[in-house]
């Protein structure tokens, strides 16, 4: 029995290697993921100033206000499953264009709503098309960078959505008292617009086939197939030559019947190779991956959650408006942002020691190592959020402590986010893809249980529940980097 070796998917021969582009054309890509990613955020609270003056206008309740945020992000964690498998069957540049023309309809049908269910069901439009950069947008990176600079793109990358649930109510804000609510939903109009023209005219698709698990596993098929078919083709000729006199062959006739095999040109995905939950349940099926997608899970809802019931502290307890809220959340955004770009950089430094210490080898856990600083000081900064809000303490101290919490727990999210992809070579889009349906189902379910939890118990106890929280998240990922390679290894062998 022959040993089977162990291919390099990564790695694999390609046309035009994405990874062997100029660092310009790198950076472009970079730069018009990261901004479609910004999409995602913005929409989801830009119009929270207006929440009241959009209950007067529709003659709506504060539950049905509420369902236009938690549907939303929902909605935007399930989609993407969908996105992803079109990805692999169309590139990625089309589903990207696709998705956000989606969008753009989205938002035109919001501003123009007569009626709150038209504006509920214009928000699901917007989350469904917003939702692909969150299924491809590392996927997409993955295929321009090598895992030892991945972690530093991926924290710029993820740096501008961070942003979004900061400035969005600044802009919100901003447009609501300078024109209405449906200024808001004009303003993505605008910017979903922009975003299309960047990819129809400066991005160059990034998806290889050769570089996808999905059609290695078709051209394996394919090969399979061949094989048998030749196989009983010479037992056939086999039986036949022994009752009949053997002809004189010439070689042109033997060339005639000589196929080439296979070659990735040549595959078709037919619509069972691209069932889009086959691949959430392949990428689920090792261990590592469930364990670490609920510890991803809990750290976005936190972010959801912290903003969400910030905003109503402020106004209930600080007297704030609208403007003046989102400047104060800016620097949970602001802390956000710092974690991405410097919790990024900070794992690739981390991956580079720890394979220098190692003799030489490589695998995804070693990145984990860069989490155990911001693992540290994450429970602390969220217990004194907490504690000083309920003791309404000078706005500067919450300030603080948002930064920190936004700060430590982004840090340790983008190396999360870069160990998903490093550690699912091949199927990289469909793990960020239910990666996305976890963080959606865990926002979702913050986002419907932040306000009857801080009506009951207060801040104080629901961010030291929150802490605690996070300390199981710590134990989960340190779990998946003492235990990961194990399981990974593990299950592929079987």
């Amino acid at each position: 029995m022959s040993v089977a070796t162990k291919v390099d998917i990564e790695h694999a021969a390609v046309h035009d290697d994405p990874r062997q582009w100029s660092s310009t054309r790198k950076n472009i890509t970079l730069f018009i993921v990261s901004s479609a990613s910004l999409i995602t955020t913005i929409a989801a609270g830009i119009y929270n100033p207006a929440i009241l003056q959009i209950q007067e206008d529709l003659h709506a309740t504060a539950s049905q206000i509420s369902w236009t945020l938690s549907l939303f992000v929902l909605i935007q964690g399930v989609v993407p499953l969908l996105w992803s498998v079109m990805s692999e069957l169309k590139g990625r540049k089309l589903v990207y264009i696709v998705s956000i023309i989606l969008f753009v309809g989205g938002s035109i049908g919001a501003a123009l709503s007569p009626s709150i269910g038209l504006l509920i069901g214009m928000r699901c439009v917007q989350a469904a098309g917003s939702s692909a950069v969150l299924a491809i947008g590392a996927a997409t990176l993955a295929d321009i960078y090598d895992t030892h600079e991945r972690g530093a793109k991926m924290g710029l990358y993820y740096s501008a959505p961070l942003l979004g649930p900061s400035i969005g109510p600044i802009l919100g804000g901003g447009l609501t008292q300078g024109f209405d609510w449906r200024a808001c939903f004009w303003f993505l109009v605008i910017f979903g617009g922009v975003n299309t023209i960047l990819f129809v005219f400066f991005f160059k698709d990034t998806f290889r086939r050769e570089r996808s698990l999905a059609y290695q596993r078709v051209l394996k098929r394919n090969l399979e197939e061949n094989r048998r078919e030749e196989e009983k083709s010479r037992v056939s000729s086999s039986n036949d030559g022994e009752n009949k006199p053997e002809p004189q062959i010439s070689d042109v006739e033997v060339g005639d019947h000589q196929h080439a095999p296979p070659t990735f040109s040549d595959i078709r995905l037919s619509v069972k190779d691209v069932d889009p939950v086959m691949p959430m349940l392949r990428v689920l099926r090792y261990l590592n991956n469930p364990v670490i997608l609920i510890a991803s899970g809990f750290i976005y809802g936190f972010s959801y959650s912290i903003l969400y019931t910030t905003a109503r502290v402020l106004g209930s307890q600080y007297g704030y408006d609208a403007l003046h809220t989102g400047l104060v959340l800016l620097s949970f955004g602001v802390g956000s942002v710092a974690g991405s770009i410097l919790g990024g950089k900070w794992s690739d430094i981390t991956l580079a020691r720890v394979h220098r210490k190692s003799g030489g080898q490589m695998f995804p856990e070693m990145r984990l190592q860069s989490t155990f600083f911001g693992m540290i000081f994450l429970p602390p900064s969220i217990f004194a959020y907490g504690w000083v809000v309920r003791e309404n303490v000078h706005i500067a101290a919450p300030c603080v402590f948002l930064f920190l919490s936004g700060l430590f727990s982004v840090w340790i999210y983008s190396s999360t986010l870069a160990y998903i992809v490093d550690s699912n070579a091949g199927r990289s889009s469909s793990a960020v893809a239910t990666n996305s349906l976890f963080r959606g189902l865990f926002a979702f379910a913050a986002a419907e249980l932040a306000v009857p939890i801080q009506d009951h118990i207060g801040d104080g106890f629901m961010y030291t529940l929150w802490g605690c929280i996070m300390i199981f998240t710590n134990l989960l990922i340190l779990l998946v980097w003492a235990k990961g390679r194990g399981w990974r290894e593990g299950k592929a062998s079987a």
